[in-house]
């Protein structure tokens, strides 16, 4: 029976490197079935805290449990982990189902489950047309997914995803990131690394903003843009008394302004995908024909910006 509720739960991690504190006290957790997002800059200590959650590094202070299970007291805990690291992991002269059987054996997989587990893993990845193709031959967005492939093999509960998307092209990108989504669809955790907003805004469901070691703002993607005290703008163009839209508009209780300008009208309204079947309706009503709707909201990098005074760094 998968596994419900808190997966992984870490609470007041530290780390140091001599006198650079790369982590500083963060906490978070990841229900089963989340895609999670630590979102910063290159050296704010996103990588430092998922080796942390991994086991490969010693936090100074602070602990991992995964399912219940502390990672320091119990190695079986690590079991439950699919680490995807930024390097590609893979060995360049072997073919993709070579490399998973060898890894696989790693996790004591073999005969028809090996072999299963092999089909499957290269299935999720989009690779199996290129099973027996030897790895040096691949793009770098095919080895980034083969390298995903490699961490799903023993069917982790926890997925940890460390800039996977780094170097490829959009079409790789848009593969992978489609995947992530997926794996949340089927129950696992994800935990994902990014210092690009738009891959957090696509595929996590809660973001994490961390910069400079510190976990400056946490929550979904509507709860971080909330803290800007900004509301949504929608631009309607349309044909008609505009006037009498915008003042059918203000009649919404979800509107709080509607003016018209530039030959549109221009509504700020506190959750535009909510509102926008009654300001539909308020067209009809008017009898003004909507041409086009345009959505503007704040984003991730403008939250970003709000909270640490910088804009985000590559």
């Amino acid at each position: 029976m998968a596994f419900m509720g808190v997966l992984l739960a870490c609470r007041g991690l530290d780390k140091r490197f001599g006198e650079r504190q790369a982590v500083d006290g963060i906490t978070f957790s990841i229900d089963a079935g989340e895609v999670y997002g630590l979102l910063g800059p290159n050296g704010a200590g996103k990588t430092t805290t998922i080796k942390m959650v991994c086991g490969l590094l010693q936090p100074d202070a602070g602990s991992v449990e995964i399912e219940g299970h502390t990672l320091d007291h119990d190695l079986s805990a690590k079991a439950l982990i699919g680490y995807v690291p930024q390097d590609v992991a893979l060995y360049p002269d072997l073919t993709a189902a070579e490399n998973l059987s060898f890894l696989g054996r790693l996790y004591s997989l073999d005969g028809s489950l090996l072999r299963e587990r092999v089909d499957e893993a290269l299935e999720l990845t989009d690779l199996s047309d290129r099973r027996g193709d030897r790895v040096e031959s691949f793009s770098g967005g095919m080895k980034r997914r083969l390298n995903i492939a490699a961490g799903l093999l023993h069917h982790p509960s926890l997925l940890v995803l460390d800039e996977p998307t780094v170097g490829v092209d959009p079409q790789s990108r848009h593969a992978i990131l489609e995947r992530v989504r997926e794996f949340g669809t089927r129950g696992m955790a994800v935990l994902y690394t990014t210092h690009y907003m738009e891959e957090a805004e696509r595929v996590c469901d809660r973001v994490a903003i961390v910069d400079r070691g510190r976990m400056v703002a946490e929550g979904t993607r509507r709860e971080l843009v909330s803290k800007l005290g900004e509301r949504d703008r929608i631009e309607l163009s349309a044909t008609g008394d505009l006037e009498a839209l915008a003042r059918s508009c203000r009649q919404i209780p979800a509107v709080d302004s509607a003016a018209v300008a530039d030959g549109s009208v221009h509504v700020i309204a506190s959750e535009a995908r909510g509102v926008l079947p009654s300001i539909v309706e308020a067209a009809a009503s008017v009898g003004v024909a909507l041409d086009s709707v345009q959505v503007i909201e704040p984003d991730l990098e403008a939250v970003f910006l709000h909270l640490t005074g910088t804009a985000l760094r590559e």
